[in-house]
């Protein structure tokens, strides 16, 4: 970890007359003032009042989601490498052009929540016994809105971090903030599982920049397929998509991917869309395994009628640049490397060559959370409470560490969403942890922890649910009395050609067909944040029902 350095902040009055012109110094920090960012760690103190500072690490859906239900009673910092939030469940229809990227998104700064501050940073290291978090400057990252599938400052030759390797970090570039409570939501990275080429050469779906980069890539392969310079055998290449994971990311993918194939280049391409081949690759034996079987059986049926193929119990070993290679292409490998094609190795068929292939196979654990909260630490006295009855003589004695699940390495936490802690004789002994505690000013929620001896799916339904419920608690005070409990609202997925599939508990049941693609797109109608998105969505429904999807590539 590289060492601290101290960071020159402006002068108090130059601050203010940044921040707030020609405004006086004594009215600055008004309730009519805070919708203004605050220049500086000075002014952030100065504007903190008596107020309890509750530190927010992510602002996916379960950071974002909390730091609009806090009031004002608190100053709520929210340190994130992105400015915005991410509708993910939209994220599919715009990397198709059915809605726009503006409608995924909204801006964690806003007028609509004036008490929101916001530093955009990547979170480094946290000191529990001082409550202080090290943050890292993201503002210019090459790493801004795409999906992670590593840690952002691995080599793949040597390990080393990148920056330092080559003398690039410079005074400034970090900085220390403190916090009266914090909570942990920094979510997680794509799963690879270590397949080769995966990382370097494959789309994932995370963020609004993996979504227009597949929306350009799928454009430049239909207007490349039509050139006459380009050859058949590299045309039939370029117009066969590949998705890897059959869950509900990977089939909603295909199914508007089908859709805008069927839809709208079929009439701009028609000489190209028979050649089009669509196959969702997924290594169980049937898709959306978390559906009842005879829901994933419909889903399977309702693909093949589109002619989007499911290739289940498939195993993908590589994925690569270029075309498959075989003895009678003549400069084939010059020719698919400048049109950006690639080959997909599988244990079952081999090499296939692919214009675009996009990976959604699940989550792995954030490399904050593996490592940055991967150390040993001295009781933190000052943010934590025994909970086994042991003797706080016995405290000094141990070593620390936040408890994390076995097999995912998510944060085990309680039914009041807080850190637990378990302690070790020594870092290297595997004994059975002698005492634990609870963290009573750290939370974690979202895909980056787990409720002890509770399994719930990795879902925004979760992430929400417990944001909220934690937003509600801290603004009534009555933590201390209450539990989480989740309600699961049930699951759903689109299937394309205005079809999808809806599983609920209770009187609603299942439901398949066309009247679960209109619950479908109500409930993520009714589940937008704001009122601009929800006008915006069904308008931009209706313009391309009326008119057809806009497919200028940029």
């Amino acid at each position: 970890m590289a060492s601290l350095r101290p960071i020159r902040r402006l002068p108090t009055p130059l601050i203010d007359s940044i921040t707030y012109r020609s405004r006086p110094a004594t009215h600055c920090f008004s309730q009519s003032c805070r919708n203004r960012a605050t220049v500086g760690l000075d002014a952030l103190d100065a504007s903190k009042g008596d107020r309890e500072r509750i530190v927010i690490l992510g602002s996916g859906w379960a950071g974002y989601v909390l730091s609009q239900r806090l009031s004002a009673k608190y100053q709520t910092l929210v340190i994130s490498p992105r400015s915005y939030f991410v509708f993910t469940p939209l994220l599919n229809s715009t990397a198709t052009g059915t809605l726009e990227f503006r409608t995924a998104l909204e801006p964690v700064r806003s007028k609509r929540k004036p008490n929101i501050e916001f530093m955009q940073g990547w979170a480094d290291d946290v000191d529990f016994g001082r409550k202080m978090i090290t943050v890292e400057e993201s503002v210019v990252d090459p790493h801004q809105g795409k999906a992670m599938a590593e840690d952002r400052r691995e080599d793949h030759s040597t390990g080393e971090v990148k920056s330092e390797k080559k003398g690039l970090r410079k005074e400034g570039k970090r900085w220390e903030v403190s916090y009266d409570k914090l909570v942990v939501t920094v979510g997680c990275y794509s799963q690879t599982f270590g397949t080769k080429g995966v990382k370097e050469n494959a789309f994932f779906m995370k963020d609004v920049g993996d979504a227009r980069r597949i929306r350009k890539r799928v454009l430049e392969c239909f207007e490349v397929a039509s050139l006459p310079t380009t050859s058949e055998k590299l045309r039939e290449q370029l117009l066969r998509f590949a998705i890897v994971g059959g869950g509900p990311t990977g089939m909603e993918f295909g199914a508007e991917l089908s859709d805008l194939v069927h839809q709208d280049l079929s009439k701009l391409y028609p000489d190209l869309a028979p050649k089009v081949r669509i196959a969702v690759y997924d290594v169980a034996k049937t898709v959306l395994s978390m559906f009842d079987e005879k829901l994933g059986k419909y889903a399977m049926q309702t693909f093949r009628r589109e002619g989007v193929e499911v290739r289940t119990s498939h195993h993908v070993q590589e994925l690569r640049p270029g075309l498959p290679r075989t003895g009678s292409d003549e400069n084939m490998d010059d020719v698919a490397d400048s049109q950006g094609c690639y080959t997909l190795t599988t244990e079952e068929d081999g090499d296939v060559g692919v214009g675009l292939c996009v990976w959604s196979t699940g989550n792995m654990m954030n490399p904050f959370v593996q490592k940055a909260l991967d150390k040993t630490y001295g009781f933190p006295s000052s943010s934590a409470s025994i909970t086994d009855g042991k003797q706080p003589d016995e405290l000094d004695t141990k070593e620390w560490m936040i408890e994390k699940h076995p097999k995912t390495g998510a944060i085990i936490v309680d039914d009041r969403l807080r850190v637990q802690l378990h302690s070790k004789t020594s870092p290297s002994s595997d004994e059975k942890p002698a005492s634990s505690a609870t963290m009573t000013d750290v939370f974690a929620f979202g895909d980056n922890a787990m409720i002890r001896d509770a399994q719930l799916p990795a879902t925004a339904q979760t992430a929400a649910q417990q944001a909220l419920w934690l937003g509600k608690r801290l603004n009534k005070g009555d933590l201390e009395s209450q539990h989480f409990t989740f309600k699961n609202l049930g699951i759903m997925t689109y299937l394309g050609n205005s079809k999808g599939l809806v599983q609920t508990e209770g009187w609603l049941g299942d439901i398949s067909g066309r009247a679960a693609w209109l619950i479908w797109r109500g409930a993520y109608l009714t589940m937008s944040v704001s009122w601009r998105n929800k006008i915006l969505i069904p308008v931009y429904w209706f313009l391309n029902w009326a008119f057809g999807r806009d497919i200028t590539r940029f």
